[in-house]
């Protein structure tokens, strides 16, 4: 097997993400974003980290979370280069669509 590198986004990347519009907060080394949720109950919120969960192990590329009751924390970063990759945008993107259905359904609601 062989180890695939990435290499950090760029400033001009992560600004042109759109990212941070969609609610995902950066920290000020540009190393780590994080995004608050909260669901309707405990079920709803794990239901949503379930599918997050299964992507996640589709592309190897996993996220730090907390999970209280019915709230998420989830944050990404790219340990291996102590930064954001494409992996993280990957994620982001897939969270945030995964968020939209799960919002068209009467009994979610999230904070951005």
């Amino acid at each position: 097997m062989y180890k695939i590198l990435f290499r950090c986004l760029s400033q001009t990347e992560l600004t042109n993400s759109q990212l941070i519009n969609n609610g995902w907060t950066i920290n000020e080394k540009k190393t780590i974003i994080t995004k608050m949720l909260s669901f309707k109950n405990f079920r709803h919120a794990f239901s949503f980290m379930t599918d997050v969960a299964m992507y996640s192990e589709k592309i190897n590329h996993h996220p730090e979370w907390k999970n209280v009751y019915n709230t998420v924390e989830i944050s990404l970063t790219t340990h291996d280069i102590h930064g954001l990759t494409q992996k993280d945008y990957q994620l982001a993107k897939y969270i945030d669509s995964s968020l939209e259905s799960y919002y068209r359904m009467p009994f979610y609601s999230f904070i951005k």
